[in-house]
């Protein structure tokens, strides 16, 4: 059928024609912002899930939320190095002068860009950010991360809440930053929360974020909803597919949904790139067959081991590689580490360095102790078609 018409887009933080299967989340939020406006408490959102299921673009909803509420919004996407705390900084600074441009604030801003300015240069990594204030010593430039952060939430959120405003940042890739760090936001965050300050936080990060919070400060349990977003059920996978083809004069047939629901294993990003590929196929006019879901999947496969996978294997090393498809062949996962070794025909401690590495670069994740597995769905099916044999392992 005529790709110009084609509704599915499939892309990352792209949203989905019919964002189906997260109205919990939303609905939420929505009522965390709310109360934060009239000086109730709030509890801010932590999404977790592996890649592909739609955190980012629930943040992107979340920020359409804030800034109809009236919110003044931030984003930030952490990146692998981890330093979170020069990006805030930045992102205070834009809030305020935001702030500054739309309820002319005057001298209240400047003091607070001193604050925020005081604090930058305090920083460890250093931050290269213009600031035309003298520097406010005392509120947040104490060195000690934690407390300084938390000064700088107060700050803010008492500049928004003496001006009929509020502060709303989203975060995406938390799982990168450091636990000294998610610790000090964490008590920043609290901090705001316990003066009722209209300061708002939600985060999206791999499956290891739950438990990474939960190890920085037992309260943030309280602080935050944690929400795990993962596949769609069958329902939702079909509504996905067929609302947006609706408006086009289009329907699936049964059989049709039935093949796309079981290639997509129902992950939200899969299901539009089946979507788009089997609309692409089809012969049409007013529907999608069975047969053009057949004759699609190769289509829609190359197009992910191309883009969605391939860009993220291809900074692998050939050891990373090995214990890739080592995990490939024992999967689908989670699979213990010790099996991995032994499958590679050597010891646990041996391929630490290696395991780390994929860890760190947020290519695998551990679920418990000793297991690991892939943070992206369907990976171990990518890579056993890019590998197709295990390489043999000298023993």
């Amino acid at each position: 059928m005529d790709p110009v018409r084609n509704p599915f887009s499939p892309g990352a933080g792209s949203r989905p024609p019919a964002l189906v299967g997260r109205d919990v989340e939303i609905d939420g939020m929505d009522v965390t912002l709310q109360r934060l406006l009239i000086g109730r408490d709030g509890r801010s959102q932590m999404l977790t899930g592996l890649r592909g299921v739609g955190k980012t673009v629930l943040l992107n909803e979340f920020e359409q939320l804030a800034e109809g509420r009236g919110f003044f919004h931030e984003h930030i996407e952490v990146a692998e190095d981890g330093k979170l705390a020069p990006s805030l900084v930045a992102a205070f600074r834009r809030v305020l002068l935001s702030m500054d441009a739309k309820r002319r604030i005057g001298g209240r801003v400047r003091r607070s860009l001193g604050i925020l300015k005081a604090f930058s240069l305090r920083l460890p990594e250093g931050v290269e950010i213009s600031f035309d204030v003298d520097g406010v010593s005392g509120p947040a430039d104490s060195g000690d991360l934690a407390s300084d952060l938390a000064a700088l939430f107060v700050e803010l959120g008492e500049v928004a809440r003496d001006h009929g405003t509020g502060v709303f940042l989203t975060m995406d890739e938390l799982h990168y930053v450091d636990l000294a760090t998610l610790t000090a936001l964490i008590v920043g965050l609290h901090r705001s929360t316990q003066l009722r300050l209209p300061i708002a936080v939600a985060g999206a990060g791999l499956p290891s974020l739950a438990s990474l919070t939960g190890e920085a400060k037992t309260y943030a349990e309280r602080m935050f909803v944690f929400s795990r977003i993962g596949t769609l059920s069958e329902e939702l996978a079909d509504e996905a597919l067929t609302a947006p083809v609706e408006d086009e004069g289009v329907r699936w047939d049964d059989d049709a949904l039935a093949m796309v629901r079981a290639v997509s294993h129902c992950y939200p990003y899969f299901v539009q790139e089946f979507g788009k590929a089997a609309w692409d196929v089809a012969d049409g006019p007013e529907r999608i067959r069975g047969d053009d879901v057949q004759r699609s999947v190769p289509v829609a496969v190359a197009e992910l081991d191309d883009g969605f996978f391939r860009v993220r294997a291809g900074r692998t090393s050939d050891r990373e590689r090995l214990y890739l498809r080592a995990m490939a062949e024992l999967s689908p996962g989670p699979v213990k580490s010790a099996e991995v070794a032994a499958l590679l025909g050597t010891r646990t401690n041996a391929l630490a360095p290696i395991r780390d590495t994929l860890i760190k670069r947020a290519m695998c994740y551990s679920p418990r102790w000793g297991e690991i597995d892939f943070t992206v769905p369907l990976f171990d099916e990518f890579i056993k078609r890019w590998i197709p044999v295990l390489p043999l392992v000298e023993r």
